[in-house]
């Protein structure tokens, strides 16, 4: 059985919106006052590791925009990886290596399958149907010192408890944190 790790870039008051310079959001490219040469290499490290790429419809078209035109080891494996993209709209993906699945629901058959971790990034709306249907075994949050006051948040609103278990934390000389928290549900 694959895990599945949801990995986030958030601020401390939980914000994911527009980290990289995204238009539109008036904090818009917060991740850039804090990146660092050794939180650059644990993200090419976490990407190394992955088997697979799980998007949501608006990621994947942000990332398959901007990666093809790219070099170096990190794009080369985004590049080169599996990629699967959960959308009811896309008709034609054309990022290589890009498998389209219609429901949420159909990530439960390949973490079934063998393989590696399949990583998800950014993906607020597949990240929120995932966790509906129990299918998240961690969250990996890189927690950047900032307060927003603002913007797409990555937990929904909900009136029930999500439980986790803290895994591992992983603090850098910028001050952003990684806090990595099993679910209830995830293999030990």
């Amino acid at each position: 059985m694959r895990k599945l790790i949801v990995s986030e870039f958030v601020t401390l008051d939980g914000v994911m919106e527009a980290p990289g310079g995204e238009e539109g959001h008036p904090h818009s490219g917060w991740v850039f006052d804090f990146m660092s040469s050794e939180q650059e290499q644990y993200k090419l490290d976490e990407v190394m590791e992955a088997d697979a790429l799980l998007l949501g419809r608006v990621t994947y078209e942000g990332f398959a925009g901007a990666w093809p035109e790219r070099g170096g080891p990190f794009a080369d494996k985004m590049n080169g990886m599996a990629k699967y993209v959960v959308s009811t709209t896309l008709e034609d993906p054309h990022w290589d290596n890009t498998t389209l699945l219609r429901d949420a629901k159909e990530v439960a058959g390949l973490k079934e399958q063998d393989g590696g971790p399949i990583l998800v990034a950014g993906s607020r709306t597949l990240v929120h149907g995932l966790m509906e249907h129990g299918l998240v075994d961690e969250f990996r949050l890189m927690i950047f010192p900032v307060v927003l006051g603002s913007g797409d948040r990555l937990f929904p609103d909900t009136p029930d408890k999500t439980p986790l278990r803290l895994a591992d934390t992983r603090t850098f000389d910028s001050g952003v944190v990684v806090q990595s928290y099993d679910t209830a549900g995830s293999p030990a």
